[in-house]
């Protein structure tokens, strides 16, 4: 555990896994994203018709381009230079996106209160002052607008969780430690010459922070692989024994 990294180390790495992670994703995503992510988010931002929405932290552009077609004004944010890149390069030309390089900590480019709805897709946890990035989604609403994120869930993603497993490799339970350690590690199987780097916080730490900055705390969701996706997808009836993600709704 690096207790002192900082976000430009993360962003380093994130320019150099860009490639292979976007790989990994299509229209939908990746697989996580498309069974328990998009449904959530789908459900809690509702009708985005002529809204004008920030996807902070877009990555390689995928929950853009969705937002996009359904009839929003987007702008997408990301601070990685190489994942905007291949952001663009997947955007067709009549799909209108306003990419913009930045990082969500502070984004000076953006004027105050310039959009109805803020997204921020598995960013959060990428960042070292969390607390900035909230001031600066709060900054950046309507009075009334909406701020959504997801994140890996703190309960159950922390350094040094995993599965139990036999000799045989069966899984028994999943382990959770150092959940009150609040500070940066790198996360296993995430990256190619280096691991990302996670950014753990309580989720009292979240909700406190939240609160402070002036947010109104409207929903949180927990999700779960629904019916369909499990006949899609059967193996993810495993996550319904612990929660992978969690989802926020807040209104400024």
């Amino acid at each position: 555990m690096k207790q002192n990294t900082s976000t430009e180390e993360a962003i380093k790495r994130w320019d150099g896994f860009a490639d292979t992670y976007a790989k990994s994703h299509h229209e939908q995503g990746d697989l996580h994203k498309e069974v328990f992510l998009n449904p959530t988010l789908a459900t809690l931002m509702g009708n985005v018709t002529n809204k004008r929405v920030l996807d902070a932290g877009c990555g390689e552009g995928y929950l853009s381009r969705i937002i996009a077609r359904s009839n929003a004004t987007v702008t997408a944010v990301d601070y990685s230079s190489r994942m905007l890149e291949i952001a663009k390069e997947r955007t067709p030309e009549d799909i209108l996106i306003d990419y913009r390089h930045g990082n969500c900590e502070d984004l000076n480019i953006l004027e105050d209160k310039s959009f109805d709805l803020v997204v921020s897709n598995m960013v959060i946890q990428d960042l070292a002052n969390y607390e900035k990035a909230f001031q600066e989604m709060y900054r950046l609403l309507v009075d009334g607008g909406v701020f959504i994120f997801s994140i890996l869930h703190p309960c159950f993603i922390t350094p040094e969780s995993g599965w139990e497993r036999t000799e045989n490799g069966e899984k028994l339970h999943w382990n959770v430690d150092k959940y009150f350690y609040e500070g940066v590690y790198e996360q296993s199987g995430l990256g190619d010459k280096e691991k990302m780097l996670l950014f753990h916080r309580t989720l009292t730490s979240y909700i406190n922070t939240l609160i402070k900055t002036g947010f109104v705390l409207e929903s949180i969701v927990e999700p779960k692989p629904s019916k369909e996706m499990l006949e899609k997808y059967p193996s993810f009836e495993e996550d319904f024994r612990c929660a992978d993600f969690i989802v926020f709704k807040l209104k400024k």
